[in-house]
């Protein structure tokens, strides 16, 4: 990411993505801390679960979902949402990615804005990937292999912590992000 042009002119583009884990109830305060840095824009892609978690109105930044990828483009020469914020952005966090979403990206389904964004995602930036779900959903088989796709696509997993989970169970969750703690 340091050839970006943003990068040149001493401002750094982090995209959050966010989608609907319980985790996600945790976006204002990752968008806040983010802001912290000085020089870093940032803007927010959520999936219409993650709608669930959070309120808008205590996000500071621009959010995104699968309605604005449908109003911006009316016709050939209109701009593609997904295509556009995949240009602007240097760097990618998706915090919290649940299992459903880790499912899609694993396997390339591309059904919502956000991962559209993923799937068109310039591998020559970063991308890290924050999983959060319930420990039975993480332990199962299936979360591992996918898990190491998208690792297997250049991307970079911030592992989970274990601690007591908003369900009442123990266990792995939420990603390391000591501030979020």
């Amino acid at each position: 990411a340091g050839t970006s042009s943003s990068v040149a002119q001493g401002t750094f583009r982090v995209l959050v993505g966010v989608t609907g884990s319980v985790a996600a109830l945790k976006l204002p305060l990752l968008i806040t801390e983010l802001l912290k840095i000085p020089g870093l824009e940032v803007k927010v892609v959520t999936t219409e679960r993650a709608k669930h978690f959070y309120n808008a109105q205590e996000i500071p930044v621009t959010l995104y979902g699968d309605e604005e990828e449908w109003q911006l483009w009316k016709g050939r020469s209109d701009p593609v949402l997904h295509i556009e914020l995949r240009r602007w952005a240097d760097l990618m966090v998706v915090a919290p990615l649940d299992a459903n979403t880790l499912a899609k990206v694993a396997n390339g389904i591309c059904d919502n804005l956000l991962t559209c964004v993923i799937r068109a995602w310039d591998l020559s930036k970063p991308l890290l990937f924050c999983p959060a779900m319930n420990t039975a959903m993480w332990e199962h088989p299936i979360t591992a292999r996918q898990v190491e796709q998208l690792k297997a696509f250049g991307y970079t997993e911030i592992p989970c912590v274990v601690k007591k989970l908003v369900c009442g169970d123990e266990g792995q969750s939420f990603p390391v992000v000591p501030w979020l703690l």
